[in-house]
């Protein structure tokens, strides 16, 4: 928070000074001394009133002795927090309330001056709330690490031992209901984890051995052995509290601008108290303009919306960097997007079999398959999936044998099976003149194998990399619903695939065959030509351009570096919705940042005009400046809401 009161400071609201209960527990008592004072001024004024009506005769002494002693106990803190200020050359809207204060009480309006301090008091424990809590949400993610796991020894036994000593390499057992320990990879178990404090996805997510698990996230069914790859502060989780944490020390332009001319703001109130008290020698409407003009709702007007944004991007696993970047997103004109594992899922899937003439796809399929078993490559995985929907029984394949980026050889029963490109078939002497051209259908952006079995081509197999599910539909919310006027497709891919994959989502146009210096003039073209650039990828081949780009987004973040360092704004899931919501949001606090500010403008303007034309208690203008601080605190709150129909994650 920038100017938090009653020495609670921002800069002891950092981390490494005691911690959020440490911070609580000074504003509890904060708390306590101002409820005290608070009941010693009641206690007077209802002396007073009891005095004035003849009941217990006539104390006044008494009373105001009363009052006195709250108003020091009330005022001090304030009083001694504005010299400390002013001492280390520190000016804030601190000393306006100091000197409205001690002009009270050196007035003798003891129960003013304290009533004034113990409201202003209420009002800046709030905001120091307000800045706890943003914190305290910090820290619970910091919870989400357990302190013990189950470290499982060569030997095959368990021993608790302290996560901080989890080393990579270390097998760790996780069972129901226990959190994550460490970034890892699973060695054996299936179970379904929530992934939410990571990814923002609300539905749990089954895992398999060789899966990634992130550190904090929920097992919530079956017994996993975890292979630790990532330990404290290096894994996801970490990550994520360091980026919140750099997020909240950041300002935007406009805080900058707060604090630049509060050297002058200060002079200026007190002119106009001092012109106002010339002109009609009344104490206490220069005392009340000072406690008017205290600008707290002012002050608060953007950090407040801020710390609800943010809050509402992390609950949807939007990990912004620098929060001047979200006021960036709201003026966006065009997209950049990597193809592979932004726009399409980046695994390739089965789309076609064309087999030659009196050949079964049945068996082409089941011989692909068992020749392909052994291999890893994201072609050989699609034709697995594939035999595993149909039910294909797999043969046991021997001799076999991969040539990197060309094919595989391996023997299925009594024939020699090849599977691979056409220029691999080629290579081997296999003719496949017999099969019908996939040339005819590149326009439908297909990936071939061929197939062959003893010499003789069995036919091809189309694959192809799917789109997003929600892809089609955040390119339309860009253009309809955030007025971005281009949105350009770059991938390595060959231009039929690409032109098939640029035309189903609807981009304004797409480039093909890219090299990643190649996406990088692509990106200052667009510049050049006054765009407003946001670039998305994956983070991996794309970290030039998402540095180029006037905002670099990372999709699917979570667990890799590479992805959170080098883009400006981290979405840990791969929902494409998020993009849309983003730029909405940038929107959202903006409108709400400027209501804040012209609120707290007007207040302060309306305010002194008000005291100076007529007679306002001081109590009721300490009143209104608690009620104009609430009213900003409930303006920002809205934000935090904001989005919750994207929670249901589509996979």
């Amino acid at each position: 928070m920038a100017h938090s009161h009653i020495g609670i400071k921002s800069q002891e609201l950092e981390y490494g000074h005691g911690g959020t209960e440490g911070r609580q527990f000074r504003a509890s008592l904060a708390f306590l001394g101002a409820l005290a004072g608070g009941i010693l001024i009641l206690t007077s004024k209802l002396a007073q009133i009891s005095w004035m009506a003849g009941l217990y005769g006539s104390r006044t002494d008494v009373s105001e002795m009363i009052a006195m002693v709250g108003a020091i106990l009330l005022g001090l803190p304030l009083v001694l927090h504005a010299i400390k200020g002013i001492l280390h050359g520190h000016m804030h809207m601190d000393e306006l309330v100091a000197l409205a204060v001690i002009a009270a009480f050196a007035n003798g309006d003891y129960v003013e001056a304290g009533t004034v301090a113990f409201i202003m008091m209420i009002s800046e424990l709030l905001e120091t709330r307000t800045a706890l809590g943003a914190r305290a949400s910090i820290e619970s993610l910091i919870k989400l690490t357990p302190t013990t796991a189950y470290l499982i020894a060569a030997d095959g036994s368990e021993k608790e031992v302290k996560v901080s000593g989890l080393k990579p390499g270390d097998v760790v057992r996780v069972r129901p209901g226990d959190n994550i320990p460490a970034d890892g990879e699973i060695k054996e178990g299936l179970s379904s984890v929530n992934e939410a404090t990571i990814t923002g996805e609300s539905l749990p997510v089954d895992k398999v051995n060789g899966m990634s698990v992130f550190a904090g996230t929920t097992n919530l069914t079956g017994v996993m052995d975890i292979v630790v790859t990532k330990a404290g502060d290096d894994t996801t989780l970490g990550k994520v509290q360091q980026l919140i944490v750099a997020a909240e020390q950041t300002q935007l332009p406009i805080m900058r601008m707060i604090d630049q001319y509060v050297k002058w703001y200060i002079p200026t109130i007190l002119m106009i108290a001092g012109i106002v008290y010339f002109f009609t020698e009344d104490i206490n409407k220069p005392i009340g303009i000072l406690v008017i003009s205290c600008p707290c709702a002012l002050i608060m007007a953007t950090p407040t919306a801020m710390v609800a944004a943010l809050s509402a991007a992390a609950r949807l696993g939007i990990l912004i960097k620098n929060v001047s970047l979200l006021e960036t997103a709201g003026k966006i004109t065009a997209v950049v997007f990597d193809k592979t594992g932004t726009l399409t899922t980046g695994q390739l899937y089965v789309t076609k079999i064309e087999p030659a003439n009196d050949v079964e796809p049945a068996r082409m399929l089941t011989l692909a398959a068992s020749a392909e078993q052994m291999s890893k490559h994201p072609a050989a995985r699609a034709v697995m999936n594939l035999a595993k929907e149909a039910n294909v029984t797999f043969a046991k394949a021997g001799k076999f044998e991969e040539a990197p980026g060309k094919g595989v050889f391996a023997t299925v029963g009594s024939e020699k099976v090849m599977v691979g490109r056409e220029s691999f078939l080629k290579e081997n002497g296999v003719d496949v003149s017999g099969v019908s051209d996939p040339a005819l259908h590149e326009d439908q952006g297909f990936s071939t194998l061929y197939l062959a079995a003893n010499g003789k081509c069995l036919g091809w197999i189309g694959l192809q990399d799917k789109s997003r599910p929600e892809a089609q539909q955040a390119v339309k919310e860009l253009f309809d619903d955030c007025g971005v006027r281009r949105i350009t497709m770059l991938t390595g891919d060959r231009s039929e695939v690409a032109n098939r994959v640029s035309a189903e989502l609807g981009c304004t146009d797409f480039k093909a065959h890219c090299l990643p210096q190649d996406k990088l003039a692509v990106v200052e073209k667009i510049r050049a030509d006054g765009h407003m650039v946001a670039v998305v990828g994956d983070g991996i081949n794309d970290a030039p351009a998402l540095a180029a780009g006037d905002l670099g987004i990372a999709m699917g973040a979570a667990g890799s570096d590479v992805a959170i360092n080098s883009a400006s704004i981290a979405l840990m899931s791969n929902d494409l919705r998020r993009l849309p919501f983003l730029v909405h949001l940038s929107r959202k606090t903006r409108t709400v940042i400027n209501q804040n500010m012209l609120f707290g403008i007007l207040f302060i303007v309306v305010g002194i005009i008000t005291i100076t034309m007529v007679e306002v208690p001081l109590i009721m203008a300490a009143f209104l400046h608690l009620v104009g601080a609430v009213a900003v605190i409930f303006n920002s709150a809205r934000l935090v809401r904001f989005g919750e129909h994207l929670e249901p994650h589509i996979e």
